[in-house]
């Protein structure tokens, strides 16, 4: 049997094949009757069309790249499906890269992407990504980019995030009122956006309750689940341990559950814990985690909206260099009462 394609269409009805083609994309040029002649023959030989013809017709990949720093965190997946919900009715699709928090991966993700396999990028930069300085070639090119929850302040584009400083200050503010003196910050990297924001909200809550501090009780933590474990095993064994943790991300939460299981230290009778995490299964745990939930789909959808209005309509402006940001939702559960 012939392949079946817009110029086998055209010839078994008798038609151009620009007229075939617009009727399949439903153009106002063509009376309904062809259109349905049209669509009756695509239906009846199983006609797919086919998008990469398309795109080079149209000179647009109809693809978006998202760099996300890490897989496993619940927030990326949820940010991923709200750009989804967006992007699909538009016709286009996602291409996510991780980039493993390693910088000189991110350097190569970026030089795959700026090559023209896509038409946009949405990016969360690594924890290793301090200056940026790779950052500066996307300045160049005619590629829309936004960032996200992990930010480049001074990349003159739109980047959105959520109010850091204000639910660390908030979170640490909840175990104060539990009773909590001595609260240790767990982090993963000083220097993204943010664990800067996190923290700082984290060293002004103890600093207006007037509660002492020590530059021991930040705790840098690594990417490696078993050495933080271990870490964490000798911070809780001391005996001046913490009786309050504000984990900065919930990969850090779950390595304090464990570390506690092993000491043996009661949650939350002895040690009381609040931790950013968008896990859908925090009620699941023993105990319940308190929990402060960044608005992933919201902040997904938002990124996408702003993406397809640029590449979908006419004479669209540059992006605007702005920060939008969208509050966090805080959760107590029995972790921290």
């Amino acid at each position: 049997m012939a392949e079946i394609t817009i110029k086998y269409l055209a010839e078994k009805l008798n038609l151009a094949p620009s007229t075939v083609s617009r009727a399949l994309n439903d153009s106002h040029e063509i009376s309904s009757g062809t259109k349905e002649k049209v669509m009756a023959l695509a239906k009846e030989l199983n006609f797919q069309p086919n998008p990469y013809a398309r795109s080079l017709r149209e000179q647009k990949s109809k693809t978006i790249g998202v760099i996300i720093p890490e897989r496993i965190n619940n927030f990326f997946s949820q940010v991923i499906d709200g750009m989804e919900a967006v992007t699909k009715a538009h016709g286009y699709h996602l291409l996510v890269y991780n980039s493993n928090e390693d910088i000189e991966q991110e350097k190569t993700i970026l030089s795959l992407l700026v090559g023209g396999r896509v038409d946009a990028i949405v990016m969360s930069i690594s924890g290793q990504n301090q200056k940026g300085e790779h950052l500066k070639v996307l300045k160049n090119r005619a590629i829309p980019i936004v960032f996200f929850d992990r930010i480049p302040y001074d990349f003159p584009t739109t980047k959105l995030i959520t109010n850091d400083y204000q639910a660390g200050y908030e979170g640490t503010v909840h175990l104060i009122n539990k009773g909590c003196k001595k609260i240790i910050f767990l982090v993963l990297s000083k220097e993204v956006s943010i664990g800067k924001e996190r923290m700082r909200g984290y060293l002004d809550a103890l600093k207006s309750h007037n509660l002492p501090f020590n530059e021991s009780w930040i705790v840098a933590c690594g990417h490696s689940e078993i050495e933080n474990i271990a870490h964490l095993e000798k911070v809780f064994y001391k005996i001046d341990r913490p009786d309050g943790v504000l984990a900065s991300v919930e990969k850090l939460a779950l390595a304090t559950y464990r570390a506690l299981a092993k000491t043996n230290i009661k949650m939350p009778e002895q040690v009381k814990m609040v931790s950013f995490s968008n896990m859908k299964i925090a009620d699941l745990l023993c105990p319940p985690l308190s929990t402060i939930s960044q608005p992933a789909i919201e902040i997904g959808v938002e990124c996408a909206n702003l993406l397809m209005k640029k590449l979908t309509k006419k004479d669209q402006p540059d992006l605007e260099d702005k920060i939008v940001t969208i509050p966090s939702v805080f959760t107590e559960r029995e972790s921290s009462k």
